[in-house]
């Protein structure tokens, strides 16, 4: 019978925190990659943003929770890339009445990587 041999598994960092951005909220830990809304104003990839808008942060021992936000508390991710999502068909009919519409919408997105929770 051959011996079982134990594989290690990745510890998920203890230190996290939950950011808005978007009218979203995302749970996030360094080195995360998430797709976001489209943030208004001129960006390119390899531009660093900052999210503000930090509900709470966690570092493994204490834990932080604004009203609504906390003050000073600040996320920064890398923009990896600016995208598109796949094509989502919106379709209206109405039987017996020759009413169809078809339309089509690709939803733009942001995909960041967290590289700091301050």
């Amino acid at each position: 019978m051959p011996k079982k041999t134990a594989t290690k598994t990745k510890e998920k960092p203890t230190e996290f925190a939950v950011m808005e951005t978007g009218g979203k909220q995302y749970k996030v830990c360094v080195g995360d990659k998430i797709k976001i809304e489209k943030i208004v104003g001129e960006h390119k990839e390899g531009d660093t943003i900052t999210f503000g808008n930090v509900l709470m942060v966690d570092d493994g021992s204490n834990t932080s929770i604004g009203m609504p936000y906390l003050d000073g508390a600040k996320v920064e991710a890398k923009l990896v890339k600016i995208g598109r999502h796949d094509k989502v068909i919106v379709l209206k009919y109405k039987a017996k009445s020759r009413y169809l519409k078809k339309n089509g919408h690709r939803q733009p997105y942001f995909e960041v990587e967290i590289s700091k929770i301050k």
